[in-house]
This record gives C-alpha cells, sequence and structure tokens, in this order.
C-alpha cells in the first residue's frame, strides 16, 4: 500500500468545488456542510491512520431525503462520493479522496424503536453498537456482536463490514443478527430490505449488503433482533505452556460439541500487554491465554465448566481461574477488550491483520507467522476468536520509518495470503477497504470479480460511490496472473481502474 493507488483525481471537480460546495448547501443547512480545512481535518482518516487524505468536503446530512438528495445530485454531477460512519474501521474503508464529498452519517444517532414484543432495536446507523444493548439491558436484554470497539463503533459500520466480536462463535456475526435495512443507492432510490421478520420473500438483498463496505448503497437504517440475557454465565481464564497446546485445545472443546458463547485466545506478549494496562488478573507466565465463557442454566453452566476444566487439563494447562462474580468477569472481558489499545506500550504503532482460517489450521499458522516475524525482523502478538478462526495478528512498527511501513505492509500481506493458501480468507470482520484491496486476487479468480463488478455496475453505473475501495486494481491482479486480460480489454471497460 505504500505508493498507494487510488482513483485518478477529476480536476473539473476540484475546480468547481465552490460551486458543489454551494449546491449541497441547499440541500442541507448551511452549517452541515464542512469546508474549512480545520474542519475536515478530522475525516482525513480512519483507524487506519497511516493513510490520510482531506476529502473535498463534508456533508453531514440530517434525514433521509437529505442522503437522497445529496446522492441524486452527486450521480448526476459524477463527483464521487465515501460515506462514513463512526470512522472506527481499520482498513480505510473510509478514507476520503481529493474530489470526493465526505457523507458523515453522524447525525443519525438515535434509537428510532425498541420492540420488546418482537424482539428488535430499530436504529439509525450511528448508534453505537453498545448503545442497543444499553438500551435493552433494564429489561435484560441484549444485542449479540459485540466488537471491541462496541463503545465507538456504529452498527451501521457493523453492518458495511459484517463485524463479529467475543461471541460470535455462538451468536454469530452481525449478518446473523440482522433483520433488515434501509438503503439510499447512489441514483437517490430509498429502499428497504428485510423488516422485523426473520426472513422475507424474494432475492436476499438484505445479505448482499451486508458487508458491502458502502460501495452499493448508503445505510440510513438498521432493524436488528435482540437476545434474552441467560440465567447464567461464567467465564474461565486458562493459562497454558503453548500456544499449539491452546489450540488443542479449542480443537477438543469444538469436537466434544461444546459451543462457548465465546473462546479467545491471546500470546504471552499480548497478555502481558493488556494485564498492565487494565489489571484484569490475567496469567502474565503462561505462554498463551484462554477465556473461555459458557452460558445457559445454572446446571448447565455447571456441567459445561467441568467439562471444560477435563479438557484443558488433557492439553496441558497452566493454570485455570472461574470468575467468582459478574464484575470479575466483565473484568476479564474488559482486559481483552482493551488488547489493542494496550499494544501501544509495545511499539508506536501496530499494524492489526484481520483473517480467518480453519480451526484445525491454528497452529500451522501461528508457527508461519513467527517465522515471518523473524523473517521481516518485526514482532508481533497474536489475539484471535479462537472458536469461529478469526484470527488478529498486531505487527508492531514505527509509521515514521517508511521501510518499517513497507516491511510491515509485506508481513501483513503474506499473513494473509497464508490464510487463503490453507482454506481461509482475508477477512474475517474488518472487511477488505484499502488495506487488502490488492490481495483480492489471491482469494478470487478472474471469474469471481467480475460478477462481483456486476453487481457494483448495475446499482452504481458511474462507480462514484467508494471507488478505490475492496476491488482490486485489475493491472496488479493480472501481473499476479489471476485476471485473463485480453489486447489490453477487460469487461466493463467503462470503469475506472485507478
Amino acid at each position: 500500500m505504500t505508493g498507494l493507488q487510488m482513483p485518478k483525481v477529476q480536476k473539473s471537480i476540484i475546480s468547481n468545488r465552490d460551486k458543489i460546495i454551494s449546491d449541497i448547501r441547499k440541500i442541507i443547512r448551511k452549517e452541515n456542510v464542512l469546508s474549512h480545512e480545520d474542519e475536515i481535518r478530522p475525516y482525513e482518516t480512519d483507524a487506519l491512520t497511516a493513510y490520510r487524505q482531506m476529502p473535498l468536503l463534508v456533508a453531514l446530512p440530517e434525514t433521509v431525503e437529505e442522503v437522497s438528495e445529496i446522492l441524486k445530485y452527486c450521480n448526476a454531477n459524477k463527483i464521487k462520493v465515501v460515506p462514513r460512519g463512526a470512522g472506527t474501521g481499520l482498513t480505510g474503508g473510509s478514507l476520503p479522496l481529493e474530489d470526493c464529498v465526505l457523507l458523515s452519517m453522524g447525525k443519525f444517532n438515535k434509537i428510532l424503536e425498541v420492540d420488546f414484543k418482537n424482539k428488535c432495536v430499530v436504529a439509525q446507523p450511528c448508534v453505537t453498537n453498545l448503545s442497543i444493548t444499553q438500551a435493552v439491558e433494564d429489561k435484560n436484554f441484549y444485542y449479540a456482536p459485540d466488537p471491541s470497539s462496541q463503545l465507538a463503533c456504529s452498527i451501521g459500520g457493523n453492518v458495511s463490514t459484517n463485524s463479529g466480536g467475543v461471541h460470535s462463535l455462538k451468536y454469530g456475526a452481525t449478518t446473523n443478527n440482522l433483520l433488515g435495512i434501509q438503503m439510499v443507492l447512489m441514483d437517490g432510490t430509498i429502499t428497504r430490505f428485510g423488516g422485523k421478520t426473520l426472513d422475507s420473500e424474494g432475492y436476499d438483498f438484505l445479505g448482499l449488503m451486508t458487508g458491502s463496505e458502502g460501495l452499493l448503497g448508503v445505510i440510513t437504517e438498521v432493524t436488528v433482533k435482540i437476545l434474552k440475557t441467560p440465567e447464567n454465565v461464567k467465564a474461565a481464564l486458562v493459562g497454558f505452556p503453548s500456544i499449539e497446546d491452546a489450540g488443542r485445545c479449542v480443537s477438543e472443546i469444538i469436537a466434544e460439541g461444546i459451543i462457548p458463547a465465546g473462546m479467545e485466545i491471546m500470546d504471552k506478549a499480548l497478555t502481558k500487554a493488556t494485564n498492565d494496562f487494565s489489571k484484569a488478573g490475567y496469567p502474565i507466565d503462561a505462554e498463551a491465554m484462554m477465556i473461555i465463557e459458557l452460558d445457559g442454566t445454572e446446571s448447565e453452566v455447571s456441567e459445561l465448566i467441568q467439562r471444560i476444566e477435563s479438557i484443558a487439563n488433557k492439553n496441558n494447562c497452566s493454570s485455570i481461574k472461574i470468575n467468582k462474580s459478574k464484575e470479575e468477569r466483565l473484568k476479564f472481558w474488559a482486559g481483552r477488550k482493551a488488547a489493542f489499545p494496550a499494544c501501544g506500550v509495545l511499539a508506536p504503532d501496530y499494524l492489526c491483520m484481520d483473517g480467518s482460517i480453519p480451526r484445525g489450521k491454528l497452529a500451522e499458522v501461528l508457527k508461519e507467522i513467527t517465522r515471518l516475524s523473524k523473517k521481516y525482523n518485526l514482532p508481533v502478538a497474536n489475539a484471535f476468536h479462537a472458536g469461529d478462526g478469526n484470527l488478529h495478528p498486531l505487527i508492531m512498527f514505527d509509521a515514521n520509518d517508511k521501510e518499517s511501513l513497507r516491511k510491515t505492509e509485506e508481513f501483513g500481506a503474506e499473513i494473509l495470503k497464508y490464510c487463503v493458501k490453507v482454506g481461509g480468507a482475508l477477512t474475517g470482520e474488518h472487511g477488505v477497504g484499502i488495506e487488502k484491496r490488492e490481495l483480492m486476487c489471491e482469494a478470487f479468480n478472474n471469474n469471481d470479480i467480475q460478477q462481483q463488478l456486476n453487481i457494483k455496475v448495475a446499482l452504481d453505473p458511474n462507480s462514484l460511490l467508494n471507488p478505490g475501495k475492496v476491488y482490486p486494481i485489475l493491472r496488479k491482479c493480472a501481473e499476479e496472473g489471476r485476471v485473463h486480460v485480453h489486447g489490453g480489454k477487460t469487461k466493463f471497460p467503462d470503469l475506472p481502474r485507478f
């Protein structure tokens, strides 16, 4: 990504900036159009802060109709639009372009309806993930997907990347908890997919839009299901003398038919950094640590705890600690959710990777990450959702050192290529954005990518919505031997190839 290539800047758009600002101020309130450098500076990056670009302007609509009119105007005038939620994404998915309207959904931050009868919540897209649980917990309900950034990340952003979290093993990712969305297409069409029911007639457009990373439309409303709080919940902290022992324990737990509510692993480096940061009471002498959460009735949980202890002991565990109170259990998880910021003490910067692998390949992939760490001479700390094979290696580097950044990007790319090689995927929940864009040709062949582009062209013929994200530069794929280019031509010649 060093020397990142993005869509060609349209000089005519830049030269017409004042007119575009004036026109959009006729659509939304004047104060909701930001154009001065100090106003738009906060929008130049998301959580992938190594990459920054100031947009043409920032628009903050307040109604669905305003979103529709802005998109209609931009479509008619061939102006690029980059949607943005809370800006917590880790792959550059909301990185602006110099000639784009940065469409911030920040004012769409209200819960519209809490429906306990139908066990669902209707929310605007910039409502934070945690706010949904907070809105229903007094009635003993909660929203299951819980990314580490749940305090700040938006529910619309969760839909855009199909976020998961530490409890996705048992309760699924966003797609498994999503009932409906309202979305505005690039031509201004307001459309709705799904609703309050578990299924709906016709094509599964809801599934298509989930994980689409802002390329197909702008989400303006989300309906999610809520669950009854379990009767009893227990969490175990389990230390192991090696990552391999922890990996075998995970495989045996699943093989026994036990589906924990959550099952996380952290290596020694991350366990120590996190414990120093959060005082969570972790076994800092262990080479690997697991958090295993079990929920159900009191008798079910009691039986499962005994079975988990037996499996852990068979796999050489060095310590087991069961929470004695709800507060202690939440402290266990607070430590895990603070793992990424805790890495700030290990290096000036870190790149958080996000790959997905078959559970049985865990030990093999971790061994390869260790080899690559030595090859690039860059430290790495590991955290992952062990039950569903979602890895989060954290590569330590210094962003002010261009060579360090280059090596980090290569290191991260090799990890993801290896994930694909063993039957996994480039992303588990963070999305593709710009970070993994050039690696898409590792996971998909020419026909796969062209079929996905067919959908993009059908909904956004001018490729104006979040361009430069997700889909690779076809020249790069051709170099990798994955895209057939005949006579210098590919399908969809009307689309910009960046």
